[in-house]
């Protein structure tokens, strides 16, 4: 299996909640910025990153774990630990794991290998910490698992872009700094990290948001405090249907996200509505 197709790279990971979907949406608004360095305070699951191919990157997340396995891709990564869809086997490696993140030692190329393999393996994706920092994703009970072990073809897609791991405050900008967020949903699960991301996080990012002076798109699901605090902010909001990811009553209708933006200039959604 190619890491890139028709020149994109795919997420080497799966990701609960992940914006590929999105690109339709963001090309056309990245389209006027392209050599403009892109930031993502919260990089999660990359496909924002990748789909756009910027040739200079800052890209942060506040979960080690998943920074480290990008680190590991840019010097050109390959797996030799065992990968097999057996529920034994992962919770031993879930095991392993956990006494690595216990030990310290959780930025090392096996902490890297074992992280992919859970994430390819655990429950739908779910990348859930406890507040002791231990992974406690439950085995995925998947009938067929198709595991990457070669990288390597990475390594030239993610060229130029640096990783960071901090809290988005830290983060030193450039003035045309091109910047994408997308938060964890405004809902119960919050545990992406041992700390999780609570109300307070999201309007402190907001803040962080507005005082850009450079182009700013923000995505989240549209609920009605997210909203609010938005448009209060003085962001631009547009309400787009969005696909649900997890579903534990089966329901498949469109969730309503919000794409919200501050210093940009107009530009037309794929369906041709100009939107500001």
């Amino acid at each position: 299996m190619n890491a890139v197709m028709n020149g994109v790279a795919r997420p080497p990971l799966k990701w609960a909640g992940g914006k590929r979907w999105l690109l339709p949406y963001l090309r056309p608004v990245w389209d006027q910025y392209q050599d403009h360095r892109l930031v993502e305070p919260l990089c999660g699951g990359l496909s924002v990153a990748l789909g756009l191919s910027p040739q200079k990157a800052l890209l942060n997340d506040i979960n080690p774990h998943v920074v480290n396995f990008y680190q590991w891709l840019q010097a050109g990564f390959k797996i030799k630990i065992k990968m097999q869809n057996d529920s034994d086997l992962y919770y031993a490696h879930r095991q392993r794991f956990n006494t690595l993140i216990a030990k310290g030692s959780a930025e090392t190329k096996t902490a890297a290998a074992l992280f992919y393999y859970l994430n390819r393996t655990g429950y739908n994706g779910l990348c859930r910490f406890n507040q002791h920092g231990e992974f406690n994703v439950p085995f995925g009970s998947y009938a067929k698992i198709t595991y990457r072990r070669d990288f390597t073809d990475y390594q030239s897609a993610l060229a130029g872009w640096r990783f960071t791991c901090r809290d988005f405050a830290e983060i030193r900008l450039g003035k045309k700094d091109f910047i994408y967020a997308d938060p964890p949903y405004d809902v119960e699960f919050t545990a992406y990290t041992k700390t999780g991301f609570r109300w307070d996080d999201q309007q402190r990012l907001t803040a962080w948001l507005v005082r850009h002076e450079g182009p700013v798109v923000l995505s989240n699901q549209a609920t009605k405090r997210v909203l609010q605090l938005y448009e209060e902010s003085g962001f631009t909001c547009q309400i787009v249907d969005a696909p649900r990811r997890i579903s534990c009553t089966g329901d498949r209708t469109p969730a309503k996200e919000v794409i919200a933006t501050r210093n940009i200039a107009a530009w037309k959604y794929p369906n041709g509505q100009l939107t500001h």
